[in-house]
């Protein structure tokens, strides 16, 4: 089992920035992707970038050039710096992990950006 625990959402202006963090716990060894994805009102779960253990990232086509996933594995923490961000950014954002059997899913923490 995997736990994941979200922090760093909040409000902020369109154009800011946030940066959100994850750290896993557990059978942290198994996991070999860790990630990002965001649910807004009224519309499905998105991927929005995802890394791997060796640092492999992947991102949405709506956030590249915008966002930068890190990861730290010394501390089993996954990161999303965002910047410029805007009103169509405002999500619940969950952190994700994967390992061979199954995926874990965060708590999400919201963002909300103001115009």
């Amino acid at each position: 089992q995997v736990q994941l625990v979200e922090s760093g959402g909040g409000l902020v202006q369109a154009g800011g920035s946030l940066r959100l963090s994850c750290a896993a716990s557990g059978s942290i060894f198994s996991i070999n992707v860790m990630g990002w994805y965001r649910q807004a009102p009224g519309k499905q779960r998105e991927l929005v970038a995802t890394i791997t253990g060796g640092g492999s990232t992947n991102y949405a086509d709506s956030v590249k050039g915008r966002f930068i996933i890190s990861r730290d594995n010394a501390k089993n923490t996954v990161y999303l710096q965002m910047n410029s961000l805007k009103p169509e950014d405002a999500a619940v954002y969950y952190c994700y992990a994967r390992d061979q059997f199954r995926a874990y899913w965060g708590q999400g923490t919201e963002g909300t950006v103001s115009s």
